[in-house]
């Protein structure tokens, strides 16, 4: 069985390496999601109470990781129980849905575009599709920092994440870790709304963020040291242990340290969220200004750490499959 889960595995990262996001096919985290609103609907309490917005927000991560789970659980164990070949098939679609490398990098390669032969009003629409800003009055540099921000924390959330928990725990535990983190994005903000409702969906995220997090920083120090001189693996050491824990997420700040001082650049800072400033210490070193060429290079940075990450997480399944 674990020889299976290694080729789909493997085949799942090749598919997303290959085809990224398939926008015109129906795609698990757009139900997710779909059902996430949903419940959203049905339980958020109209008196506007913390303890039962808490205990709401409680009942929604609860139904929402036993149906996503347990859905995919069915169908992943029946279509082995079918056939071994069928499970690895539909093992394989199921994983690749929750890898996000390819799709990552299209997406914020558009904004790159943009910046680079298009218009300001082109960049601000293009960063608005991948970050949770408001994106109006930035300028060129504040478009191409949101844009490096996002492709560096969505290099744990979004590509070693998923990659860790399908590779320990197969679709079961990678769908799960993709439900928790499609909460976190929908009602896990720290506003009125949804401070006390999206409060377990949003420490839930950290907990289940924190080792890949981690992971994915030392990652992006080692292939800093690795890529030549358009990067600097010393920096980004140096500065990941001084600045790791200079974000309100315990999380967040991880990735986006290393990738600061890989590139030598300054980032975070205060930004606005649905029209209230928001307050950030800022990361790295302003050894040179944010250009847009640095989009491109963290999209190599963050390819080649899901590559190494492929590499150790295939001598893992190898080395416990015999």
């Amino acid at each position: 069985m674990l020889r299976y889960h290694l080729i789909a595995f493997t085949l799942a990262f090749s598919l997303d390496q290959m085809i990224g996001d398939p926008h015109q096919l129906p795609h698990p985290i757009r139900y997710i999601g779909n059902l996430i609103t949903k419940l959203q609907y049905k339980l958020y309490p109209k008196e506007r109470e913390q303890a039962k917005e808490r205990r709401r927000g409680t009942y929604l991560v609860i139904l929402v990781v036993t149906i996503v789970t347990a859905m995919v659980g069915a169908f992943y164990l029946g279509s082995y129980a079918l056939h071994p070949i069928i499970g690895i098939v539909v093992e394989s679609i199921l994983t690749f849905y929750i890898f996000a490398t390819k799709s990552l990098k299209d997406e914020s390669m558009k904004v790159y575009d943009r910046l680079k032969t298009g218009t300001l009003e082109e960049a601000r629409k293009a960063v608005s599709m991948i970050v949770g800003r408001d994106t109006t009055f930035l300028d060129e540099t504040g478009v191409a920092k949101a844009a490096i921000e996002t492709v560096a924390e969505n290099a744990s959330d979004g590509v070693i994440a998923p990659m860790f928990y399908a590779a320990i725990g197969g679709p079961i535990l990678g769908y799960f870790y993709k439900a928790v983190n499609t909460m976190d994005s929908m009602i896990g903000y720290k506003n009125d709304k949804y401070m006390h409702f999206g409060r377990v969906a949003a420490k839930l995220d950290d907990v289940m963020n924190y080792v890949p997090a981690r992971l994915s920083a030392w990652l992006m120090i080692i292939v800093a040291f690795l890529s030549g001189k358009a990067y600097s693996g010393k920096r980004a050491y140096f500065v990941y242990k001084r600045d790791r824990r200079k974000h309100a997420s315990p999380n967040a700040a991880q990735t986006e340290a290393a990738c600061a001082g890989a590139l030598g650049i300054q980032l975070a800072g205060d930004a606005y969220y649905f029209g209230k400033l928001v307050k950030k210490e800022y990361l790295g070193d302003s050894i040179r200004a944010v250009e847009y060429e640095d989009i491109r290079r963290i999209n190599v940075l963050m390819y080649k750490m899901s590559y190494l990450f492929l590499v150790i997480c295939v001598i893992f399944l190898w080395c416990i499959s015999k």
